[in-house]
């Protein structure tokens, strides 16, 4: 049967066909996500309330449009001993805002003791090999 009009919920049902993400999770907005974003990352994350609760507070903030625009939506610094949960905390965060889990950018600080490690981040200052590439995090 063909209808004369086209909803909310035709478009995410086709989008869902397509991108294989449930309708539901298409439909929801993004304010109802954000509500329930520490209650959705505390069923993965256990036993780290204090730092899921400040990580969101964080998010929202951002998301609200409270943040400086040229900025990332957070920078977090998770400092722990292997096997912690360092990586899965930001694991679940990419998932549940962009869908993906790859979408983190992670650091292994050990690779970084030498003093001159820090140009791997950062670039090569002018006059050296390697300026014009930038470093990781330019």
């Amino acid at each position: 049967m063909v209808h004369d009009s086209v909803n909310s919920g035709d478009i995410a049902e086709v989008i869902a066909r397509a991108t294989g993400i449930p309708v539901a999770q298409l439909l929801t907005g993004e304010r109802e996500k954000l509500i329930h974003m520490d209650r959705e990352l505390k069923k993965t994350i256990l036993g780290q309330d204090a730092a899921i609760e400040s990580i969101t507070n964080v998010v929202r903030i951002s998301r609200a449009g409270l943040h400086a625009h040229k900025r990332p939506l957070g920078a977090f610094l998770f400092i722990g001993p292997t096997g912690v949960g360092k990586t899965e905390v930001c694991k679940s965060l990419a998932k549940f805002l962009f869908d993906d889990e790859s979408f983190i950018c992670r650091i292994d600080m050990s690779e970084y003791m030498e003093r001159h490690a820090v140009h791997r981040l950062i670039g090569a200052p002018p006059g050296y090999v390697g300026y014009e590439e930038g470093g990781e995090l330019t």
